[in-house]
């Protein structure tokens, strides 16, 4: 099975793991082009192109005048947010960063998409942007780009993926080709309050984070390993599931 993650809006400077070895991301001639279209932005367009404060305007605007001299750390390393935090690589064994590297894809509006172990620097984008230079948004730009590379990951595998992103990502590939030429199983996690069900986004992010790392550190190939996942008291809702759609309610 291969499993796509999303990226994070937060990332470390100096992480507190290093694996092994690092990779270069497949894309990392565009992320490089990118980053230069930015850093040529002043601060308060930058601001308005990312939709954030003057504090993190200027702090973004300083990571880009600085991309391309800036130390490099294994992206699922890099990343801070929810879902990493629950992944927990500092528990990584150097085989788990391996086996990772084979089986799990994290998505990136700047370097598009990304293996574990590649070599990314911190920087701040959204999908929606209309990137400088370009003329296009992230979106668009990369979803020519990336759609024929996550088939031939899958197929290469047992044509079967386990989608943890959130679901803006689809944007960023051809999602009803990838729908349509392999299998994608979308779990859900949701809270039951007296038989109705509700969404909590921190809790989705916590189990996607804490699925990929069972999933990857129990090394399963069945799409049958996914019933088996607990977390907090959440746990597979087989009357209120279907092969593609797993339900997991706490």
């Amino acid at each position: 099975m291969q499993l796509l993650i999303s990226c994070a809006k937060t990332m470390a400077e100096a992480p507190a793991v290093t694996p092994p070895r690092t990779t270069r991301p497949r894309f990392a001639a565009e992320a490089d082009r990118l980053a230069s279209h930015l850093a040529a932005l002043p601060a308060d367009e930058l601001g308005r192109l990312l939709r954030v404060n003057a504090g993190l305007a200027a702090e973004n605007r300083r990571r880009y005048l600085r991309f391309h001299d800036a130390p490099a750390h294994a992206a699922l390393t890099a990343y801070t947010g929810v879902v990493f935090r629950h992944i927990a690589p500092e528990r990584f064994t150097p085989e788990d960063f391996e086996y990772a590297q084979q089986h799990l894809h994290i998505t990136s509006f700047l370097y598009g998409l990304l293996r574990p172990l590649d070599a990314i620097r911190s920087y701040r984008l959204e999908g929606d942007v209309v990137l400088p230079g370009e003329e296009c948004s992230a979106f668009d730009f990369w979803r020519a780009r990336l759609t024929d590379g996550l088939l031939d990951a899958i197929r290469a595998d047992d044509g079967v993926l386990v989608n943890l992103a959130s679901s803006e990502m689809k944007r960023l590939f051809d999602w009803k080709r990838i729908c349509r030429e392999v299998r994608v199983i979308e779990p859900r996690f949701q809270l039951d309050e007296g038989g109705r069900l509700r969404t909590a986004v921190v809790y989705t992010k916590m189990c996607r984070g804490e699925m990929t790392r069972q999933l990857l550190c129990g090394r399963a190939t069945d799409p049958e390993a996914l019933r088996d996942f607990t977390w907090e008291g959440f746990r597979f809702d087989e009357a209120r599931s279907t092969p593609n759609s797993p339900l997991f309610t706490m």
